[in-house]
C-alpha cells in the first residue's frame, strides 16, 4: 500500500476535515514528484580502461587536442573542376577512434529533410537532398552538447538521404571541432609589386611644353616634381633658355588656363 493510501486508510479512523486530508494528500503527491532523480553515476566504479569522469566540455576539448588536424589528401578531378578535399570516411576514423578514448558519443537525435527533383547539366536525372541534423555529444558523465548542422547530396538513386547525412556529419566534427589541414595557406604567397621608377624632369619636358597637355595635368607634373624632390632642377624651356621644371610648369599652366584650356 501507498504512502497516500496508508494515510488515507488511517484517517478514515480520525476526526480530520476533509479540506485538511486533501491538503496533506496532495502535499504528499507533489513531494513525491519533486523528489530529484537518482543519479546514474552513484554506484559506477570504473575500470581499468574506462574514460576519465569529466563533464562533456572537457572530453570534447580533450577529443580536439588529439585529433590536431587532419589533411585534405583526398582529391576530386571531373567535370574541367580539380581540388583537394577531407572525405567523410577520413574524418569519422580520423575522430572515432579518439572519441571512444575519451567516453564521447556523437548521436543524431532528429534529421529534417528536403528533396528537389532536378537534373545535370547533360540532362541526367537528379534528386537533390538537404538535411538540418541535430546531434548530441555526449559525454563520459552523460551531460550533453546540443549542435545542429546541416548537409546536402545529390544522387540519382537511392542515397541521396545518407550522403546529404554524411556530409552534416563531417560539417559536425571539422567546424565543431575547429580542425585545421595544416595545409599551405593560400595566402602565404605574395607577389610583392615593384614600385614604378621615378620620371626625371627632363622625361617632362615634351609633355609640359605640348600645347594639348591641359592645365590639369600639369597641375598633377607639378605635384609629383614636388613629390620627386625635382622642382628646381634646370631645363631648357620651349625658347631656349634655362628655367626651373617647377617655373616652367607653373607659367605654362597659367596660360593654359587663361587660354581655356583646362
Amino acid at each position: 500500500m501507498s504512502k497516500i493510501a496508508e494515510r488515507a486508510a488511517s484517517a478514515a479512523g480520525r476526526t480530520l476535515k476533509t479540506d485538511e486530508l486533501l491538503d496533506e494528500l496532495a502535499a504528499e503527491r507533489e513531494a513525491e514528484h519533486t523528489a530529484p532523480a537518482p543519479d546514474p553515476m552513484a554506484d559506477y566504479e570504473p575500470g581499468d580502461n574506462d574514460p576519465d569522469m569529466v563533464p562533456v566540455h572537457i572530453a570534447w576539448l580533450r577529443v580536439r587536442k588529439d585529433v590536431r588536424g587532419i589533411a585534405k589528401r583526398e582529391q576530386y578531378n571531373g567535370g574541367g573542376t580539380r581540388f583537394n578535399f577531407r572525405g567523410v570516411d577520413t574524418v569519422v576514423n580520423t575522430f572515432g577512434p579518439v572519441t571512444l578514448r575519451h567516453g564521447v558519443s556523437v548521436l543524431p537525435i532528429r534529421v529534417d529533410a528536403e528533396y528537389r527533383d532536378t537534373t545535370t547539366s547533360k540532362g541526367n536525372k537528379m534528386r537533390e537532398c538537404t538535411v538540418r541534423v541535430s546531434w548530441l555529444i555526449v559525454g563520459p558523465k552523460g551531460d550533453t552538447l546540443a549542435l545542429q548542422t546541416q548537409g546536402e547530396a545529390l544522387d540519382s538513386a537511392d542515397k541521396g538521404t545518407a550522403k546529404a547525412q554524411s556530409v552534416a556529419l563531417r560539417v559536425l566534427l571539422l567546424t565543431g571541432g575547429l580542425t585545421p589541414t595544416h595545409d599551405r595557406d593560400p595566402d602565404a604567397d605574395r607577389i610583392e609589386r615593384g614600385e614604378a621608377p621615378v620620371r626625371s624632369a627632363v622625361q617632362y619636358l615634351d609633355e609640359i611644353t605640348h600645347p594639348q597637355t591641359s592645365a590639369g595635368r600639369l597641375r598633377q607634373i607639378h605635384y609629383e616634381l614636388r613629390q620627386s624632390n625635382q622642382l628646381g632642377v634646370l631645363m631648357t624651356n620651349e625658347v631656349g633658355d634655362e628655367e626651373r621644371a617647377g617655373d616652367m610648369v607653373v607659367r605654362i599652366g597659367k596660360e593654359r588656363a587663361a587660354g581655356g584650356n583646362q
